[in-house]
């Protein structure tokens, strides 16, 4: 069984062919410096670079896999969410193909695919369900309850702004570039080193907790009333009146307030996501802790639930390579296995409809 993935939720056009459990080919093709000039991505702008390199990045997939599009048996495509010209350009190609080659076409669900990236490169028994898990990235901040990999309840979600978004937006504020995860957490990472330095490499093995009762630049929101949601907008909106203060100040921020703010908006934003998790899966009384989306990148995040995990005693997943935190066409196959596998999908759907 031959399956042709595609993903272009956003700024990445991915497309991979496997032959049942094995992957044959991938490739991914990144928008990031066209979208570095604009500090962030513009959807018009995403779906027109998608529609100039998919049929490139198709034929060479197909070249690696050294296979032609009669030897394809399924087409799975991401559907929803994302930004909607980027779906449109990956879902028209695929339904062309579907349609002119008659091929089975099936829609698949961004959010659960990135859930899904966590089975890629491990066995079926080594992810124990139920489990709680939380998909955090530039359009999603949820925690799910999951009976079983079909059965997923949503328990909490922003309010406002996603994890990846934050990330962003004060990388933006900051001067530092596109995207902000990895060079605001380059920053931080910096910054730490300086403080384990000043005051001893204690300071890292603290908790959440324990750092709660240290002076800290940010706030944290823990929405008590309503504690089961997340809210980052207040984040930014503080990033934003102390980097105005600095740049009062000193006109100008200075290579050591960028690694002091990135520390402090890093530490503010991952320990409210790490503390949620665990607490769900407290309320809900399970064993078993998943991370998602393009934040399970994040070293200060993983080590933040890690060491949660280990007062609480909880295992502790994620993605088992970092190419599988990002956009990528092989979490949309992963997906696309198990539904086959468990045949929970329709036999026979010629169009896919947005």
């Amino acid at each position: 069984m031959n399956i042709l993935a595609f993903e272009t939720s956003c700024d990445d056009t991915s497309i991979a062919i496997f032959k049942n459990e094995t992957l044959l080919a991938m490739n991914t093709d990144s928008q990031i410096k066209i979208h570095n000039q604009t500090w962030g991505v513009v959807p018009e702008v995403a779906a027109r670079e998608h529609a100039n390199v998919i049929f490139e990045v198709l034929q060479k997939t197909l070249d690696d896999a050294n296979m032609t599009l009669d030897d394809i048996d399924y087409i799975w495509v991401t559907t929803n969410p994302g930004l909607l010209p980027s779906l449109l350009t990956g879902t028209t190609v695929a339904s062309t193909i579907s349609v002119v080659k008659k091929i089975p076409i099936l829609p698949i669900n961004h959010i659960e695919a990135h859930i899904f990236a966590n089975f890629l490169e491990r066995k079926e028994k080594d992810i124990q369900f139920p489990l709680v898990c939380l998909t955090v990235s530039g359009w999603h901040n949820d925690i799910y309850c999951m009976q079983n990999m079909w059965d997923l309840e949503k328990l909490w979600s922003s309010w406002d702004d996603a994890g990846w978004e934050a990330f962003d937006k004060v990388a933006k504020m900051m001067g530092l570039g596109y995207p902000g995860g990895p060079i605001i957490s380059k920053l931080s990472a910096e910054y730490e080193e300086e403080l384990k330095a000043q005051w001893g490499v204690l300071h890292s093995e603290k908790s959440s907790q324990e750092k709660h009762l240290e002076k800290t630049l940010f706030p944290r929101v823990w929405l008590v009333k309503k504690e089961h949601n997340f809210s980052f907008s207040w984040l930014k909106s503080s990033v934003k009146r102390e980097v105005d203060k600095r740049i009062k100040e000193k006109w100008e921020l200075t290579l050591q307030d960028k690694k002091e703010i990135s520390y402090e908006f890093e530490s503010a934003i991952t320990e409210v996501l790490a503390y949620k998790l665990v607490q769900a899966a407290r309320e809900k009384n399970l064993k078993t802790v998943m991370l998602a989306g393009w934040v399970s990148a994040n070293n200060r995040l993983k080590d933040e639930i890690s060491k949660l995990c280990k007062k609480e005693k909880l295992e502790f997943t994620f993605p088992a390579k970092l190419v599988y935190c990002m956009d990528n066409a092989a979490m949309v196959w992963i997906l696309t296995y198990y539904r086959i596998k468990y045949k929970q999908f329709e036999e026979k759907i010629w169009v896919v409809k947005m």
